[in-house]
């Protein structure tokens, strides 16, 4: 399978996974010369360039968008009607119109469009998720999910103060994608609505919580952006309440923080008794070795890439809630301007 990667920060990571996982990399580009010079030493087989357009003319059976954060859209559009299988990392669109644009495009393609969240795949969302499959929790009624980083406000400063990088220019709500994905996939919902609050008024840009309103009735509650005391390892919380029990990752150092507390009331059970228990996710392997934990969500998102082209598998996570994930920071943003007022989510459901 012959890829080609866009964007060399992120994507030099993605590369360097596709040809462990038996991907061949032959092209890739990024505007700036020293992240070039760089992948060279990394991928001396690809070729190597400064447009994204000079991809187009390779033989590509799929091709990898790291780029900006809100610059994907056009290439995943570019590429499919070339017929080339897109996997885009981050936020799949950037409103409305861009999202029927590419739904449009997927749908006359003879390729396909997956999203490459790896969050959905951590080990604590997988075991959350089946625990609500397997019916445990009974149904849902809210969620609440995490994706914070504790850092020095200098560094903050320099992170989201420069409006000539994308993590500048974009909305507060934007980057949500990691807290709303694992969301829809676990409870099998469509977003409807979304009212965005800063979380602290003296500093509204630093931190957002977006509660939206699920089609299945649940309430999800989501936190992004800069606060202190973030889970280790991987940014990510999640907790999820059903109508018969608990499920959510642990509040713990090193490897704990990608296991998972349940816990059933005793009016659930035949015995009476209150039952909780800590379930730690089986290790994944490859080649005989364990994946470390904080790879292992881009592990199978690039597995299921290859079987979704070599086999005819269907994406992981197809271009529809890839696009409903994305808007619902559209959306926020829009109420957050809004005095926090709700806004209806674009309807990107198929029916």
């Amino acid at each position: 399978m012959r890829v080609g990667v866009i964007g060399l920060r992120m994507g030099l990571h993605l590369a360097g996974w596709c040809r462990r996982l038996g991907m061949e990399v032959v092209a890739a580009c990024d505007l700036d010369v020293a992240r070039r010079e760089v992948a060279r030493e990394e991928l001396p087989e690809a070729v190597l360039t400064e447009r994204w357009e000079d991809l187009l003319d390779h033989r590509l059976d799929g091709v990898l968008l790291a780029n900006d954060f809100d610059a994907h859209a056009p290439l995943a559009i570019a590429f499919l009607e070339r017929g080339v299988h897109v996997l885009s990392e981050c936020a799949a669109c950037v409103d409305e119109d861009e999202g029927r644009r590419l739904v449009a495009a997927v749908e006359r393609s003879t390729a396909t469009y997956s999203f490459a969240e790896n969050y959905v795949y951590h080990p604590h969302v997988r075991l959350i998720r089946q625990a609500v499959e397997g019916g445990e929790l009974g149904r849902v009624s809210l969620v609440e999910a995490d994706y914070l980083h504790g850092m020095s406000p200098e560094t903050v400063a320099a992170l989201i103060g420069d409006p000539g990088s994308w993590r500048g220019r974009i909305p507060a709500t934007a980057y949500c994608t990691h807290t709303l994905s694992p969301v829809l996939a676990i409870t099998g919902a469509w977003p409807l609505e979304v009212s965005a609050f800063p979380a602290d008024e003296a500093d509204p840009g630093k931190a957002v919580v977006m509660t939206v309103r699920l089609s299945t009735g649940a309430l999800a509650v989501t936190r992004h952006g800069f606060l202190q005391g973030e889970p280790d390892s991987h940014w990510s919380w999640l907790s999820v309440r059903g109508t018969q029990a608990l499920a959510e990752s642990l509040r713990a150092p090193g490897e704990r923080s990608y296991s998972v507390r349940v816990r059933a009331e005793g009016w659930t059970r035949p015995d009476g008794a209150t039952h909780e228990e800590e379930r730690t996710p089986p290790p994944l392997t490859l080649d005989g070795q364990p994946v470390e934990r904080q790879a292992e969500g881009t592990v199978r998102v690039l597995q299921g890439f290859r079987a979704t082209v070599e086999h005819g598998q269907p994406p992981l996570i197809p271009v529809r809630p890839a696009v409903a994930a994305s808007l619902v920071g559209t959306a926020g943003a829009e109420s957050l301007n809004n005095g926090s007022r709700p806004v209806r989510v674009p309807d990107f459901s198929p029916e």
